[in-house]
């Protein structure tokens, strides 16, 4: 499956967030972090702000390495997503809306005061789990 950008370079602002999460998650690989990230933003109900996002950092990876195995998967979700929210599903749309939801993501995570090792990174995501399936009965 196509990825919507080949190479994601960050703005230096999500690096000094995500640094903030490395320390306290001891998870090393920006690209996991990134993963937890853009998940944490696809589960919020609103769209992100339309902001300019910066690719002003030395922070970058190509999409395979962003992906790794879930990377078919994650493109689904981002389809699904704009699609979702009336969006269009063109590769300069998923392009566009992957960063916006990437940055909003690692700001969310970087925010949590409760988030400051790897077990409540991991309640964030059950929680978002729980929330979902609650709202499907």
């Amino acid at each position: 499956m196509e990825p919507p950008l080949d190479r994601i370079k960050l703005s230096q602002t999500a690096k000094e967030q995500l640094s903030k999460l490395k320390r306290y998650t001891k998870i090393d690989q920006w690209n996991i972090l990134c993963r937890w990230a853009f998940c944490k933003s696809l589960s919020e109900t609103s769209i992100p702000s339309p902001v300019p996002i910066p690719a002003d950092s030395n922070v970058e990876m190509s999409w395979r390495v962003f992906g790794g195995e879930m990377s078919d998967i994650l493109i689904l979700a981002l389809k699904q997503r704009c699609h979702q929210d009336g969006l269009g599903t063109d590769k300069e749309t998923l392009a566009n809306q992957f960063r916006l939801h990437l940055h909003r993501g690692i700001g969310y995570l970087a925010g949590d005061p409760n988030l400051k090792k790897i077990e409540h990174l991991i309640e964030v995501a059950t929680q978002a789990g729980e929330k979902e399936s609650q709202g499907k009965r």
